[in-house]
This record gives structure tokens, C-alpha cells and sequence, in this order.
């Protein structure tokens, strides 16, 4: 059994299966863990979400914020941009089966037995495992329920931007999935920076990117993210993988097998806008 960690995929179907192709993946015997961001501005989210979904139990995803956007627009509480590329997935018959699996998937994964963490934008160095734990399980509920589209509608907004414990309601859940889905950068003191998207060595002081500054987590765990196609899977310290390489923007779709460390990638059939 091998287990395969790949980056934000952003409906690009065909490399996703070419990937998989490059190791005889074997959903019977291995696992995949995938960043989220499966889908938008990609040709092919509709059939990505069909693939993730037919693996079944031997995929461990987690949720990104484009797939949170993609749950606002189906909700109608976001406006479906066509830059997205998520019409035909919203049109398609199985969209209501595909969008309530969607919406039941976790925000974090825990591998004790491996010390192997994976969230979509990473751990905000502010937690300890048991918050981001904790923190991460109180969104998964709300989605996962019958009132997640008025979890939705207040989702969007970049306060509060410092976790404290007492944190409460709609500003716990929104510093939460900040945290977990929009993350890059922070102050040194590990307050979230929801403003700057550019490459690290571009960033106005004092801002860090979140793996700069050291954390309980970090500490303990290996940390695997997506979300940030400008580190280009490179600049992070010791224990923090970083798995999106752009291959919605011409690019590649970077794939690491957990066992021996091994980076696999495969070409975008897209070319860089």
C-alpha cells in the first residue's frame, strides 16, 4: 500500500487520471490525499468530482475555498463567474449528489500513526492539533447540516483576523475557515494576513508566510498544503510540503508518494495564461 498526497487539481481531470496512470494507483490497496480546490478554472470540475467521489473510502481530501465557493453558488448566495468554469457542473443531473458529498467532506486531515497533517492553506502557527482539531470539526458540522447556507452567506470577510479561544458563533467559524482555506500570509505574532497573494520574497514586512513562523503543530507534525501556486512547491522549511503547482494556470498537477518522498508531476494540457 502506497499512500499519494497531490496538490489543488482545479477540474483538471485528464491530469489528474495521467498522474494517478504514472503509478498504477490502486484504490483497493492505496490512499489518496488531495489538497481540495478540486474544482473551477479548469475545463473539467464536473468530472473531477465524479473520479474523487467513485474512489470512495480510499480518498482524503480536504476542502478548499474554491469548493466552498462552488457550495455559495449552487446555494445562490455567490455569483457563478464564468472565469470559474463551473457551469456545466452546476447544470449537470447528479449536481445536488455531487454537491452533498461535497459539502460532507472534512477541512482536516490527521494521521497520528504517519504525524501527517493536511489542510487546504495549512495550520495557523496560533493552534495547537487539538484546536485546529477541534476548530475544524465545528465547520464540517455546519456544512454538513441543513442550515449550511446561512453558514455561507456569512462565511465571506477577512474578520476576525486573530484567534483567541473565546471566540464564539459566525466569527469562530469564519477565523476558522480563513485559517484552513485562505491562509498564506501572517504577522509575526501569527495573526492572519488576508490581503497579500504574492510569492513570499514579494510581501510587504512584517509580514511571513504562516510556515515562517514556528508553531505548535509544525512542531510535531509534517504539514502537507495546497492553495499557493506561486511557492511552485518550493521555499518551505523541513516538514512542510507544499503541493500546488499551478496546474490550472499552465503548470504541473505534483504529486508525493508518503512512503519513499518521491515527487511525480504532470505537464497542465493548458497553456500559462
Amino acid at each position: 500500500m502506497s499512500t499519494y498526497l497531490i496538490g489543488d487539481v482545479h477540474g483538471c481531470h485528464d491530469e489528474l487520471r495521467s498522474l494517478l496512470d504514472q503509478v498504477a494507483f490502486d484504490p483497493q490497496v492505496d490512499q489518496l490525499w488531495l489538497t481540495g480546490d478540486l474544482v473551477a478554472r479548469g475545463p473539467d470540475s464536473l468530472e473531477v468530482l465524479r473520479f474523487v467521489r467513485y474512489l470512495g473510502d480510499c480518498v482524503k481530501m480536504v476542502l478548499g475555498n474554491h469548493d466552498l465557493h462552488l457550495l455559495a453558488v449552487y446555494a445562490g448566495i455567490s455569483r457563478n463567474k464564468p472565469k470559474d468554469r463551473i457551469t456545466p457542473l452546476l447544470e449537470a443531473p447528479d449536481a445536488d449528489l455531487l454537491i452533498n458529498w461535497l459539502r460532507r467532506q472534512p477541512l482536516l486531515q490527521v494521521d497520528e500513526e504517519k504525524k501527517l497533517v493536511m489542510a487546504h492553506a495549512g495550520i495557523t502557527p496560533q493552534w495547537d492539533i487539538d484546536t485546529a482539531i477541534s476548530c475544524a470539526r465545528e465547520v464540517e458540522a455546519v456544512l454538513s447540516s441543513d442550515t449550511y447556507p446561512l453558514f455561507l452567506d456569512a462565511m465571506y470577510g477577512d474578520m476576525p483576523n486573530n484567534w483567541v479561544p473565546e471566540l464564539t458563533g459566525l466569527a469562530r467559524l469564519r477565523f476558522s475557515t480563513n485559517a484552513l482555506t485562505r491562509m498564506r500570509f501572517c504577522f509575526p505574532n501569527g495573526q492572519l494576513d488576508m490581503i497579500a497573494k504574492e510569492a513570499p520574497d514579494s510581501a510587504p514586512p512584517p509580514l511571513k508566510p504562516w510556515f515562517s513562523i514556528p508553531g505548535p503543530v509544525s512542531r510535531d507534525y509534517t504539514i502537507a498544503f495546497g492553495h499557493w501556486a506561486s511557492l511552485e512547491g518550493k521555499g518551505t522549511p523541513e516538514g512542510i510540503i507544499a503541493l500546488d503547482t499551478g496546474c490550472c494556470w499552465g503548470g504541473t498537477l505534483t504529486m508525493l508518494r508518503w512512503e519513499d518522498k518521491r515527487v511525480f508531476t504532470q505537464v497542465s494540457n493548458r497553456s500559462a495564461p
